[in-house]
């Protein structure tokens, strides 16, 4: 089986762009298609190849999707969309977060057109993707995971194979309970020393020496909660699915709303 040279990238947005480059540094070729022809220098400046629509996809060996919701998804890999432009054999890489369940159903579909999907999903961040130090969790067969792993290695340092089909959402779900659930302890915490007068900068250092370290803690000042309550959303219905209370994940959840409208800065935490 031949080596995947030639790969789509679906996307061409925060985390889409970077990739791009990548690939086109690792000396992949990189065909970029993006609804909104206005990326199209961004990409052709990273080494993607433009392709006007998906039909200029069909020379790709591996595509990455990179869109942000459930209805984009599913409406690319239609019969009007992928199923209709994409060759046999080809690695259809889901780098979106949605549910595990739509992954699993979008690649029976998938394979009765031929085609392999898995679900690679990311972690660690815009900053990460910018460097090429990704965390990829992919679910699919051993064996088209391993074909697909020069491509994710291309953008990730650590690629990390969780089993089937849909356990890659499952494992990216768990991620974003957990970066959630420590961004907003870590605003109210923070909140409480500066209005004791305390230096924030100082105390975010001295906790990063203590077991109050975490992830969101250290890159403090990256995040937004652009992605928060869509992320919380799936915990809360793959929770459901499951019969788990998890009334942290709740509470998160509703922080999570509340805020996202808005720039999560501690002077949000006023009378």
């Amino acid at each position: 089986m031949n080596a995947i040279r030639t790969v789509g990238v679906i996307g061409a947005g925060r985390m889409g762009l970077p990739i791009v480059g990548h690939l086109a540094r690792k000396g992949f070729t990189a065909i970029v298609h993006d609804v909104d022809a206005g990326k199209r220098a961004a990409a052709e400046t990273r080494g993607g190849q433009w392709a006007a629509d998906l039909a200029g996809l069909a020379a790709a060996q591996a595509m990455l999707i990179c869109v942000g919701y459930d209805r984009e998804l599913r409406e690319l890999l239609s019969g009007r969309g992928l199923l209709g432009h994409a060759r046999r054999d080809t690695v259809v890489a889901i780098l979106s977060t949605v549910h595990p369940g739509t992954v699993r159903e979008l690649a029976a579909l998938g394979a009765s057109h031929g085609l392999h999907v898995v679900d690679a999903t990311m972690c660690r961040g815009s900053w990460a993707a910018d460097d090429g130090t990704l965390l990829s969790f992919v679910g699919g067969s051993a064996d088209v995971v391993e074909r697909l792993r020069p491509v994710l290695a291309a953008f990730s340092s650590d690629i990390i194979h969780t089993g089937d089909v849909g356990t890659a959402q499952v494992a990216k779900a768990v991620n974003n309970m957990m970066m959630w659930a420590c961004l907003v302890a870590d605003h109210e915490a923070l909140a409480l020393a500066q209005r004791y007068g305390l230096d924030v900068e100082m105390m975010r250092r001295a906790l990063l020496t203590t077991h109050s370290a975490n992830g969101a803690l250290e890159h403090w000042g990256k995040q937004t909660m652009a992605w928060a309550d869509d992320d919380m959303e799936i915990v809360a219905a793959m929770a459901q699915e499951k019969g788990l209370a998890l009334p942290q994940a709740k509470a998160v959840q509703a922080i999570c709303r509340t805020l996202k409208p808005r720039r999560f800065k501690l002077e949000q935490y006023g009378t």
